[in-house]
């Protein structure tokens, strides 16, 4: 399958500021890539140099085919791209705003106007089409916004942490639109800080810090990364937990850990290792309130490899 998107050693300096420091990554064409970092970690300024909007200072791109430098004219042609803020004009109503999108790419009047509506049904936005922007709420710009990115249909897709500011219902409503694009043929990059989006969403993930990719996966491929599954269990008084930690100490790969009434249990072949546990347990009559499996997620995997969470206070968007 050949490659839609291709960053080889990306580098961009804003003065003593390096946003990108070698930054490579590839998506297959008809695959989503989801880009997970940190604010600051430089998800934003790869989109933007991704999709014309900037020059890198070292390193090539790029996309469909083109290079985004030599060929950035061209290439915008074939590209839709959603920033982090919605970029609407509050003058125009819904439909006179993709509109205005649809004959930016020389769709025609009609087919541009006919497209406008089909998205404003498909977003949710119909009844408002009419209204204009200035009246809408912050997740009706959002949506309006992803829109625009949709209004050419285009090959390659790119979203710079579209859900940010949506609602739960929008937000699951664009993961459907994003299921049926790419189950069409299109290509997406997407960057998010919503672990559960990339799990969701991504073919592949890519765990970028400091100006560069540190980690590149499936979701459990990643997940692995972290060490593993463990078994968690509550018990009922403190003799069980020195009774239950002695006991399952004989299947952990690890040390188990205790706090309060709760323990942790590192395991492999997790569900083998669960009945095994409660067979150990049931014969010292330990009274087990709640147990089971848990594997890592991608919140352990980027705490792990980042050493931060995901959320951090915001700083200037690189």
């Amino acid at each position: 399958m050949p490659d839609a998107i291709v960053a080889e050693g990306l580098v961009k300096k804003y003065g003593k500021v390096t946003a990108l420091d070698g930054m490579t990554l590839t998506v297959p064409e008809g695959t989503v890539l989801g880009v997970l970092g940190p604010n600051g970690a430089g998800k934003t300024t790869t989109v933007q140099i991704l999709t014309t909007l900037q020059k890198p200072d070292a390193g090539r791109a790029t996309v469909a085919g083109f290079d985004v430098v030599k060929d950035a004219h061209v290439l915008r042609s074939h590209i839709g791209a959603s920033g982090q803020y919605a970029a609407v004009d509050q003058e125009l109503t819904g439909a006179e705003n993709l509109e205005m999108v649809g004959r930016l790419y020389h769709l025609g009047t009609k087919r541009a106007k006919a497209r406008g509506r089909e998205l404003l049904a498909r977003f949710s936005l119909a009844d408002a089409a009419d209204r204009p922007v200035k009246g809408y709420s912050g997740g009706m710009r959002r949506r309006l916004d992803l829109a625009g990115a949709l209004v050419a249909n285009p090959p390659v897709l790119f979203l710079d942490e579209p859900t940010t500011g949506l609602d739960p219902r929008a937000r699951t409503e664009l993961w459907d639109v994003i299921t049926e694009l790419v189950a069409g043929g299109t290509t997406l990059l997407l960057t998010t800080q919503y672990l559960e989006e990339a799990d969701r969403l991504a073919d592949s993930i890519a765990v970028v810090d400091h100006g560069r990719v540190i980690a590149r996966g499936t979701a459990d491929e990643l997940k692995d990364l972290v060490g593993g599954e463990r078994i968690e269990l509550t018990v009922g008084t403190h003799d069980d937990v020195v009774v239950a930690q002695r006991a399952l100490s004989r299947l952990a790969s690890g040390e188990p850990q205790a706090e309060g009434f709760r323990l942790t249990v590192p395991v492999t072949h997790g569900a083998k290792a669960l009945t095994e546990a409660l067979a150990l347990l049931s014969a010292d009559g330990v009274d087990v309130r709640d147990v089971g499996v848990r594997r890592p997620t991608l919140d352990d995997v980027f705490l792990t490899l980042t050493g931060h969470e995901t959320a951090e206070p915001a700083k200037e968007a690189v």
